[in-house]
């Protein structure tokens, strides 16, 4: 499968504002409903290079309240995709947000084992400076070699990913 141009850039603290921005107006429209908006992905890790993407999920309490979340989503401009595969997270699309920078929006259930990898691997990565290094030159590294086809991307840098997944799972199995 092709893609527009795969472009990974070194960190930018922009990042931190902008999925501020993102979080603010999914707040004032999801009210209680969310228990929390959670910076996930990449641009969540400080000195990791990224595609410019802020990757969001809203947390809340369990899977009855997806409807309601669906809704009000749908008054500012989302509209829900289904999961895509993967259980418990669900995949939101939009249009006309230009005020805001690109950003992939997912919702998940507070014991999702989705929500739970995202945490995972991000918090790991933030506190393992060693790793975040080797893993932002893994993405340039396939960001150059396959610029125009994302599955190649996804490809090349899956085993590190893998080899991190496996490093949580050991840590939580001996905890």
């Amino acid at each position: 499968m092709s893609t527009r141009h795969i472009v990974v850039v070194p960190y930018d603290e922009k990042w931190k504002q902008a999925f501020e921005d993102i979080k603010c107006e999914l707040e004032a429209a999801l009210g209680d409903l969310a228990l929390r908006i959670e910076h996930v992905g990449s641009t969540s890790v400080e000195g990791l290079s990224a595609k410019p993407i802020i990757d969001i999920d809203v947390v809340i309490r369990n899977p009855s309240m997806l409807d309601s979340v669906i809704e009000a989503l749908a008054k500012i401009g989302y509209r829900h995709e289904g999961d895509k595969g993967i259980p418990g997270r669900e995949v939101f699309k939009y249009d006309g947000k230009e005020h805001l920078m690109i950003h992939h929006l997912y919702v998940c259930a507070e014991d999702a084992a989705e929500l739970k990898r995202h945490l995972g691997f991000r918090d790991y990565l933030r506190s393992h400076p060693e790793t975040v290094k080797e893993y932002g030159r893994v993405k340039e590294e396939g960001a150059k070699l396959y610029p125009y086809d994302i599955d190649k991307y996804i490809e090349h840098k899956s085993p590190f990913i893998e080899s991190i997944y496996d490093i949580i799972s050991e840590k939580n199995r001996k905890a």
